[in-house]
């Protein structure tokens, strides 16, 4: 972990210090960030791409441009029914990697288990906890647990259902957080997700996505990552 919390430092003047990298996928995420953040200095907020191995070449690469005390993957996403309803926000307790590994007889075995190396990087749970009270506190629904990074978005009840039981404690889906956060944690930064969900991990159903909604909780969150980071 980096020397400076995720929570943030106090400059002389009592302001925070830390500069915060936020990292989207696509520029509609970006922007509606930006919204929220209402024209801050502290923070640096790219669209690096879709997908983890996007996610990772454009965090790594801004990292290595700047100086940064965390880093936060934002964006739209999919939530598990029961967990995390259309329009709210989840804060990821961990980025897992829910496709790396390999079908064997049994079933499929994550990269973990096949003794490649980890495929999940955890959220400072300090700061996880900081930031769900905050966006509670705002009037916002929020959930934690968490957060599956996917290079194929689930699109059948079969897949929804395979994914529920191998993590049944999954709030969300998305396509870049471990990415971002694989990035952050070899240079020892801090590395948060927050997603705002536009969709019901499950059948794909085009027609019922909510994503405007979605970037507007998406907007009203990095409104509170001022507050929190």
């Amino acid at each position: 972990m980096n020397s400076q919390s995720a929570a943030g430092t106090e400059a002389a003047d009592g302001t925070r210090a830390q500069r915060v990298l936020i990292v989207t996928a696509v520029a509609a995420e970006r922007e509606a960030v930006l919204r929220g953040l209402r024209g801050s200095s502290r923070f640096d907020v790219i669209a690096a791409g879709a997908g983890p191995a996007a996610a990772a070449a454009g965090t790594a690469a801004a990292l290595a441009a700047g100086s940064y005390g965390c880093v936060v993957s934002a964006g739209i996403g999919g939530g598990f029914p029961g967990r995390a309803p259309v329009g709210s926000l989840v804060v990821a307790s961990e980025m897992l990697e829910a496709a790396l590994g390999a079908e064997t007889p049994e079933g499929f075995r994550s990269a973990a288990e096949l003794g490649f190396g980890s495929v999940s990087v955890p959220a400072p749970g300090g700061t996880v906890q900081a930031l769900a009270a905050a966006l509670a506190a705002a009037g916002l629904t929020v959930s934690t647990g968490p957060v599956l990074t996917v290079s194929t978005a689930t699109g059948t009840a079969g897949t929804a259902a395979a994914l529920a039981a191998r993590h049944p404690e999954a709030a969300a889906e998305a396509m870049e957080g471990h990415g971002v956060a694989v990035a952050a944690h070899a240079l020892g930064i801090a590395a948060l997700e927050l997603r705002a969900i536009s969709n019901a991990v499950g059948p794909r159903d085009r027609a019922a996505w909510k994503i405007n909604e979605a970037l507007d909780a998406l907007t009203a969150a990095a409104a509170i990552l001022l507050e929190v980071l």
